[in-house]
């Protein structure tokens, strides 16, 4: 679906992004991860065809994006951080209204209403609706016209626990029907749930692209941690590839003595910190 080669662009003389390489496969759930300034948004920019005066290529669907005409957007939906709704139309006009702009048959307006539950609040203005809600409603309108592509900026910011559930289950619905997303955001959780593969990008590079699990996997060995109780609570602790040589563990267990044991490994964010040296603020 998407394919990068040898990608650079500067906003002045100096490089932003520079010698950038990477694919993403269709169907697949791909992140890019890093702190504020990394070159995230304007990488997304150049992938949706906003920024056309780069350097090396960038194909998606088969198109360099520099080259796009209007058909390009037929197959692409984007979900920007901030609302791009009229403020003063309704949630419903304005979900008629982009829909206007596309050559297929759009998805049933009010399902999608329901299905972030929005379909109380269809015929109240966006200037009366919450961060929440725009949020929401910024989301259903990027699935209007069914794209194969989603590029998602930050898509459960401002979201309560319940709202931002909702969310990653809808994100993982797209996917299950085949559709490629783009997932950019600083929530090291949503990427660690959603994305097959993420990509750490500081000062226009990118320093790691792997699975979470494998980046995890790959710094450092999990350790199991666990609990008893004599004259006192003690704890101990032991990497998980050697939890059958631990003969106090071993007797605890036989003797039903534990009071709790978990394991523990590094998570995204830790890795990130020690590829990157830096942190996502």
């Amino acid at each position: 679906m998407i394919q990068v080669n040898d990608l650079s662009f500067s906003y002045t003389k100096s490089p932003f992004i520079s010698g950038m390489n990477f694919s993403v496969s269709e169907g697949e759930i791909f992140g890019f991860l890093g702190p504020s300034g990394a070159g995230k948004s304007t990488l997304q920019k150049i992938l949706i065809g906003m920024l056309r005066t780069y350097q090396g290529s960038a194909m998606v669907n088969g198109v360099e994006c520099k080259k796009r005409t209007k058909h390009f957007y037929e197959n692409i939906g984007v979900d920007f951080e901030f609302s791009t709704m009229y403020e003063k139309l309704t949630a419903r006009e304005n979900l008629q209204f982009f829909s206007s702009l596309y050559e297929k048959k759009p998805r049933p307006i009010d399902e999608l209403l329901e299905r972030v539950g929005l379909e109380q609040d269809a015929d109240k203005r966006v200037a009366d609706y919450s961060k929440g809600m725009k949020s929401r409603l910024n989301f259903i309108k990027a699935l209007l016209h069914d794209p194969l592509l989603l590029c998602l900026d930050e898509p459960t910011s401002g979201l309560d626990p319940t709202n931002s559930h909702m969310m990653k289950n809808m994100i993982l619905e797209e996917k299950a029907k085949g559709k490629t997303i783009l997932l950019t955001t600083h929530n090291m959780q949503d990427a660690t749930e959603l994305c097959d593969r993420v990509a750490f990008i500081v000062g226009g590079k990118i320093c790691a692209l792997d699975s979470p699990h494998n980046l995890i996997m790959s710094k450092g060995a999990a350790t199991v941690t666990y609990t008893w109780f004599e004259n006192g609570e003690h704890s101990a602790s032991c990497p998980l590839g050697r939890v059958s040589s631990d003969e106090q563990l071993k007797g605890l267990i036989a003797e039903n003595r534990l009071q709790s044991i978990h394991s523990s490994e590094p998570t995204l964010n830790d890795i990130f910190m020690d590829v990157t040296g830096r942190t996502l603020v």
